[in-house]
């Protein structure tokens, strides 16, 4: 069935993914298999209608563009989704001596961690590593593909009160066990430079993270369930990098975002709340011979869609959600909506959206929070304060969100796929807010 290759392909692009560094290399990859041409940030575009190309910045954060032969209408149909997920990140100084023999890493939490899903398991190390070669230093990615480390619970006879509530003391309860005697201070940084193969004195800096080891998995009896890592958000990153290839538009620029930093905040040189998407509409604008004027105007008849997974009802506790705005696994796209507009759904983005939908037969669900429940935010209120289009959220309906291991629909990696590749085949024609048109 079409729904379960689409999911193991998804659960493979997750092992891939290690770190958001990882998740953009395995973007990038893609681009390039379907005939993507890399622009680097610091030198001369020279553009082609007809053509596909993509640019990266920092090496986690990826744009992607396709070029329409007949821009008449010229205008941006957008996705944006984001690379990165919780995890803990390894300090500069990483080694804790003690007590007695062990060795252990000194972390800190990177987003809204679980923490109690990250003890007891496998773990290992991935990231970038800034390693001098001559005269230059160079970007090298790593993902140690060993289980090298694990976070261990205390014995419930030392811990009584750890059904009954714990809080986890991030300094003290989160350090990962490196070693119990066999290795000695400075055993890290050799291991990196092994693992490299370079010496340590060459290694200037590193931004390493822990990964769960353990494998993404189709599972139920009538394989319903996908469970992985990282499934917020490299299962919209996936799926909208998918039906970006896919899809042909000859009279828009369709552009794929995938943001870093989405998880602490966006607020970086390379988030959504960064220039990046800016610069590139306004790059690609005045490669193609057109005016500020003609940027403005194409910009008033773009449309983005944000991305960004969505809170299933939870089996054991349905008292979570909204009464009636609540959605499920398997049940098709979520599009998502909030008054204090953390997220960008309003009615004339939710009709264009839905329209396009109902011509895919695509199904979809409406969620909202409980009045009473503050919810998250996400990338397309954030992206907008640089880039204002008409925008509406979207998702896909998970449970355990921010856990180390999350679940989801098997089916609705299909439904999105399908979904946002109608999105970017469809012309949408918007007259301001007054209306719109497809064709």
């Amino acid at each position: 069935m079409e729904y379960l290759k689409l999911a193991e392909e998804l659960l493979e692009f997750n092992k891939k993914s290690a770190s958001m560094f990882h998740s953009i290399d395995n973007i990038k990859n893609y681009m390039e298999e379907a005939g993507a041409t890399y622009l680097r940030e610091g030198e001369e575009w020279k553009l082609e209608k007809g053509k596909a190309y993509y640019t990266m910045r920092n090496g986690s954060s990826i744009i992607a563009f396709k070029i329409g032969r007949d821009l008449t209408d010229y205008h941006f149909q957008m996705t944006a989704s984001h690379s990165d997920s919780p995890t803990y990140k390894v300090k500069s100084v990483p080694e804790l001596e003690g007590p007695d023999d062990y060795l252990r890493l000194n972390v800190e939490s990177y987003g809204g961690v679980i923490d109690s899903t990250w003890l007891d398991k496998p773990l290992s190390l991935a990231g970038r590593v800034l390693v001098k070669d001559g005269n230059k230093v160079e970007s090298k990615l790593l993902n140690i593909d060993k289980d090298l480390l694990i976070i261990p619970n205390q014995p419930i006879h030392f811990n009584r009160d750890i059904n009954d509530g714990y809080k986890y003391n991030r300094q003290v309860d989160l350090c990962p066990l490196f070693s119990a005697g066999a290795l000695k201070k400075g055993a890290y940084d050799k291991m990196i430079a092994d693992e490299m193969g370079v010496k340590e004195e060459d290694i200037i800096a590193k931004d390493l993270f822990l990964v769960n080891r353990q494998e993404g998995k189709v599972w139920g009896l009538e394989n319903e369930f996908i469970s992985t890592p990282k499934l917020d958000d490299l299962e919209c990153a996936f799926t909208s990098m998918k039906a970006f290839i896919a899809s042909n538009n000859d009279k828009a620029i369709n552009v794929y975002a995938c943001f870093d930093n989405e998880e602490v905040g966006s607020n970086t040189k390379q988030g959504a709340m960064s220039t990046f998407l800016h610069d590139v509409l306004k790059r690609i604008n005045n490669n193609l011979g057109y005016t500020e004027e003609d940027y403005f105007r194409a910009i008033s008849k773009s449309f983005l869609v944000s991305c960004d997974n969505a809170h299933a009802v939870h089996p054991n506790h349905p008292e979570k959600t909204d009464d009636e705005n609540k959605v499920f696994m398997n049940g098709g796209i979520v599009i998502k909506e909030a008054a204090n507009q953390k997220y960008t759904s309003d009615a004339f983005s939710q009709s264009v959206f839905k329209t396009i939908l109902n011509r895919a037969e695509v199904p979809y669900q409406n969620f909202a929070n409980r009045s009473n429940i503050m919810g998250g935010s996400t990338l397309g209120n954030l992206s907008n304060t640089q880039v204002s289009v008409h925008a509406v959220d979207m998702g896909l309906a998970q449970i355990a969100m921010h856990s180390n291991y999350e679940t989801g629909g098997a089916k609705d990696v299909y439904y999105a796929v399908k979904g946002l590749e109608e999105f970017y085949n469809t012309n949408i024609k918007i007259d301001s807010a007054h209306g719109f048109e497809v064709e």
